[in-house]
């Protein structure tokens, strides 16, 4: 798998965080990364979505969770044999590699078993035995390409069928007994330069005869040959080698372990290690959604640094970031908000501003590295500044943001005011939306007093349809406290248009007796003049908890 760097915001996706990881992820390629790719942790609200339609842009892949998968370990070209391939021809592919395995496909690509050593030397011994005759399957066609025959005559080359291999080593008398015990038309005669022997396999009709040593048939044996459709083959090789070869001449899919499952590219490496060690060859291959072989996975691949690496935009927290994370070296962090506990093998770029949108720093990089800003980038940097900020009017605006939302708006040939009340309006939706949903939306999770709590936000053009849904919100609520062991659970309410703010908690008692904002009704309190969660309402929040431990 080719490397891959991972541009990604933090779980519960708000539009400043989705955005982030498109511009900047465009901007990294723009300046020498193309293997920089934008993602999001999860799916995308009902605003981010209406800024994605109207501006034609695609939003990010999906990534659920960066758990380690098998994809990610994979290197190198998908190496694989067809499956009517000869087994000399597949043992020569197996050897030019490192691998000591090789997937066998069907004419599609799609994995049929794996040839490794331990199983080629199965499989063969079991037709080599003395006590048994060998019985081999092969076609003519295989017979030409493993022993580099000089075809004289050749009939049905591609059929293939189970053949007793006969090397005519006694006298024409004791050779004539053998070929007429049974059937002949199975048969493939091995011999050198003896015309009587020739005629003879002639005579009774085997299906192959093979002369050694490069001797030929004559003229006249040979139309006869030709007459009765039987394929006549000059081997360059000895009636020894010529015999081993032709024991290498079935397809390789009679060689292989069938046992040998495949492993799913999406598949975790800790499942994919039973697997490996299961395997006779500590490898198995690696398949796509349509069982197409994409690679091999050995058990030391899983020993390397994986093909992935991780850029975090608009958060400095593993608490807040897509699961998985610290399993990849983490190049870069961009953020405006407060530092949590973090820290890294390597060395890293972290650039952390006090500015009220993490758009507005990559718009300042755009500027800084003298990168265009294409005008598609630039209108939803320009929606990602006025979501997070709530058009300029949060208590985390700078004039930083302000300026850089001018620039942007002169290059996108947007109004600021008009663009604003559009997608806050279109922010609205989500309120639509069932409560189970609700409280998810933009959901962050934080760490005080060694104590965990979550805090959700969502911006509305109008609180009622929210106070209907009141009951079903604090429940909502209760469930994420219960299922995740929080100190509470919030979801902050933010009306764009009455710049005032509803704040729904579910928590103790405790924490309960120390809250002293007005209340609009049982578990809802009023937060006046309060946009920000970051820059108001955590601080609040943090406060309150020091009160309610003592």
């Amino acid at each position: 798998m080719d490397k891959i760097v991972f541009v990604i915001g933090h779980r519960n996706p708000d539009t400043d965080s989705v955005v982030a990881a498109v511009a900047y992820a465009a901007l990294k390629r723009a300046t020498g990364m193309p293997e920089a790719r934008a993602a999001r942790a999860g799916s995308v609200n009902p605003q981010t979505e209406y800024i994605f339609d109207r501006f034609g842009i695609e939003p990010p892949e999906l990534i659920p969770d960066l758990v380690p998968k098998v994809e990610y370990f994979l290197s190198g070209e998908a190496r694989s044999v067809r499956s009517d391939t000869p087994l000399w021809e597949a043992l020569v592919r197996l050897g030019e590699g490192d691998d000591e395995a090789l997937p066998i496909v069907d004419a599609e690509g799609r994995y049929v078993s794996l040839l490794h050593y331990g199983s080629f030397a199965q499989n063969l011994l079991a037709k080599i035995n003395p006590r048994k005759k060998a019985v081999i399957s092969t076609s003519v066609g295989h017979l030409v390409k493993t022993i580099k025959a000089q075809v004289l005559s050749s009939f049905d080359e591609g059929e293939v069928f189970k053949a007793n291999m006969i090397v005519a080593a006694n006298d024409t008398a004791s050779v004539r007994a053998v070929l007429e015990a049974e059937s002949a038309s199975n048969k493939i005669l091995l011999v050198g330069d003896r015309a009587d022997v020739h005629a003879l396999a002639l005579e009774v009709g085997v299906r192959v005869l093979i002369v050694t040593n490069g001797f030929v048939v004559s003229k006249e044996l040979r139309a006869l040959a030709e007459e009765r459709r039987i394929s006549v083959l000059v081997s360059p090789y000895d009636t020894s080698s010529t015999s081993l070869l032709v024991l290498y001449s079935t397809p390789v899919r009679a060689m292989g372990d069938s046992e040998a499952k495949p492993i799913h590219r999406g598949q975790r490496v800790r499942d994919a290690k039973k697997i490996l060690a299961a395997s006779a060859s500590r490898s198995a291959a690696v398949v796509d959604d349509d069982e197409r072989v994409i690679g091999l996975l050995r058990e030391g691949d899983l020993l390397r640094e994986p093909s992935v690496e991780v850029i975090m935009v608009d958060h400095n927290e593993f608490g807040q970031a897509v699961e998985g994370i610290e399993n990849y070296r983490i190049l870069e962090v961009i953020d405006h908000h407060r530092l949590g506990s973090f820290s890294t093998k390597y060395p890293i770029t972290f650039i952390n501003r006090v500015v009220g949108s993490t758009s507005t720093m990559i718009t300042g990089m755009y500027r800084d590295q003298r990168v265009p800003i294409p005008k598609d980038v630039a209108s939803i940097l320009l929606c990602g500044i006025l979501s997070d900020t709530l058009i300029l009017r949060s208590a985390t605006t700078t004039e930083v943001d302000r300026d850089e939302a001018e620039y942007l708006a002169n290059i996108a040939d947007l109004e600021i005011g008009e663009l604003g009340t559009a997608i806050m309006q279109s922010a609205s939706r989500a309120a639509s939306k069932p409560a189970s949903e609700i409280v998810r939306q933009d959901l962050k999770e934080y760490e005080a007093q060694g104590l965990k709590l979550s805090v959700s936000q969502i911006e509305v053009s109008d609180t009622a349809l929210v106070m209907e849904k009141r009951g079903d919100i604090l429940a909502a609520l209760a469930g994420i406290r219960g299922e995740k062991g929080y100190y509470l659970s919030a979801l902050m309410v933010t009306d764009v248009t009455e710049l005032v703010s509803l704040l729904f908690i579910d928590a103790g008692k405790d924490f309960l007796a120390f809250v002293n904002y007005p209340l609009e009704g049982e578990g809802v309190y009023v937060l006046k003049d309060m946009l920000s969660r970051k820059k108001q309402l955590m601080p609040a929040i943090l406060e309150l908890i020091e009160k309610a431990l003592g």
